[in-house]
């Protein structure tokens, strides 16, 4: 397919493209570079152990140590600009030091290993690698020069840098970002000056996403306030797009691992949300096995509760209520219940109930050291909830709040927690929603494995203090 198909002229009339692709260009831009940076690394293994030598298991160990190495320094994710000058350090350092590693393993588990035929592969394969990078990196512009690759990219404000950026992809398709319109509801650029067309207004982003085939997303300087540009942002995370952005002060801006460039231009790519990521998917298969387990190796704990609640408050151990879950949807939550039954309109609109008269002795036990939340491990193995997380409230709740806290309902971006960073940091019952909202926020935007792990651990610190609600 030639270049030509993607492209627009600079006639700002004609309507956005939707070009039909061949099943090889599908695979490509949904799979991208990294199988084949991948495969040219294993390549470059295979090579230079046929140069040096026979198979050895330790040589097993330094492909391994080299592909990771060579992932934490993104060296396998897709790039605007690629360049094997400005990979030359990672490429050649990581599998020397990958070498260095195995090496010293080696011989501290087994004194009398030969080092060097290790270190001599290691020494090849760097090289090997650089020449089969170079020409990978060749073949990925080229694919892009001729419109094989071409992702279709949305430009998010139609100011003059705005302007600039889509002209700039235009001449210079070897960044592989097919440019199809503009978003802005109140475009700078006049229908003569837009090089690319208008597709509707900010609030259109996400429909334009979908109804384009977009994978690229840029954010330039439109009209709309910073404020309102991180609302329309975030309703892109469910989608599957990348979003890059101009920095302000863009001629002042250095380049780090974020950092792409068009022609010059810098791009920061937005960092990909939590739940797009590989380690998502390890968090959901930690919260069934601890959910499952914790169900086992507490159920003495969870006839006792029972025992205690059926004892002080009659029948009716459990107490369900509906609360707002993942993407705004409701689910059922359950508790064991710590006061005399209420009345369930009554429960969905009372606040907080720490100083209720209804409350016994068992209750505020069970409130205190939160173990009246433990059958919401059920919640967890069944999908409704995750170990950690914003914890969830109640409908009503939630939207008399969405009205008065900015992106409160931003929290329901991912699943609800048994325990959060809010909760962690002191915000539980009557304290600010505000300061919650942000807490919650933060922990999306900033989520990983560990961040979980701190939470649980200082959760824990809380029950055996009985810091509880």
């Amino acid at each position: 397919m030639r270049t030509d198909d993607y492209r627009y002229t600079a006639t700002p009339r004609h309507e956005p493209l939707r070009p039909s692709r061949t099943v090889v260009q599908r695979t490509l831009l949904r799979w991208g570079v990294r199988p084949l940076f991948a495969a040219l690394d294993v390549a470059a293994f295979a090579a230079a152990v046929a140069l040096t030598g026979p198979l050895l298991g330790m040589h097993l160990v330094l492909l391994a140590l080299t592909i990771a190495l060579f992932a934490a320094a993104g060296l396998y994710r897709s790039r605007l600009s690629l360049s094997v000058l400005d990979d030359l350090p990672s490429l050649v350092g990581r599998p020397l030091a990958a070498a260095a590693i195995t090496t010293t393993a080696g011989v501290a588990f087994h004194a009398g290993a030969r080092v060097e035929p290790l270190l001599l592969t290691a020494a090849v394969m760097a090289v090997v690698i650089v020449v089969l990078r170079a020409a990978g990196y060749n073949v990925v512009r080229r694919f892009r020069r001729q419109g094989v690759v071409a992702h279709p990219t949305l430009v998010l404000g139609a100011g003059r840098v705005g302007g600039h950026i889509a002209q700039l992809l235009l001449d210079h398709p070897q960044y592989g970002l097919s440019p199809v319109g503009f978003v802005d509801s109140d475009p700078l650029l006049t229908e003569d000056e837009r090089p690319i067309p208008l597709l509707g207004g900010s609030e259109a982003l996400s429909s334009a996403i979908v109804e384009f085939g977009v994978h690229n997303v840029i954010v330039a300087f439109g009209s709309a306030p910073e404020s309102h540009m991180v609302d329309i942002i975030r309703t892109c995370d469910r989608l599957d797009t990348e979003i890059f952005f101009v920095p302000r002060l863009f001629e002042l801006a250095s380049g780090n691992r974020d950092t792409d460039q068009v022609w010059g231009l810098p791009l920061v790519r937005l960092r990909r949300a939590a739940f797009r990521t590989p380690s998502w998917r390890i968090k959901r298969v930690l919260d069934v096995l601890a959910s499952g387990f914790a169900l086992v190796v507490l159920s003495p704990v969870f006839a006792l509760c029972a025992l205690a609640v059926r004892i002080e408050g009659g029948p009716g151990i459990f107490f369900s209520q509906e609360r707002v879950g993942l993407d705004g949807r409701p689910f059922r939550v359950w508790k064991f219940r710590s006061m005399r039954p209420a009345d369930e309109a009554d429960s969905r609109t009372t606040w907080n109930i720490a100083n209720d008269r209804r409350v016994g002795p068992v209750g505020r036990v069970l409130r205190k050291t939160s173990l009246d939340e433990l059958p919401q491990l059920w919640n967890i193995l069944r999908g409704d909830m995750s170990v950690v997380g914003p914890r969830p409230e109640r409908p009503h709740f939630v939207s008399t709040f969405a009205e008065s806290f900015p992106r409160y309902d931003h929290r329901h971006r991912v699943p609800a927690g048994l325990t959060g960073w809010a909760q962690v940091h002191g915000l539980r019952g009557d304290t600010s929603i505000e300061d919650r909202a942000r807490f919650d926020n933060y922990y999306i935007e900033n989520w990983s494995l560990w961040t979980d792990c701190k939470i649980v651990l200082r959760t824990i610190g809380h029950v055996l203090r009985g810091t509880g609600g």
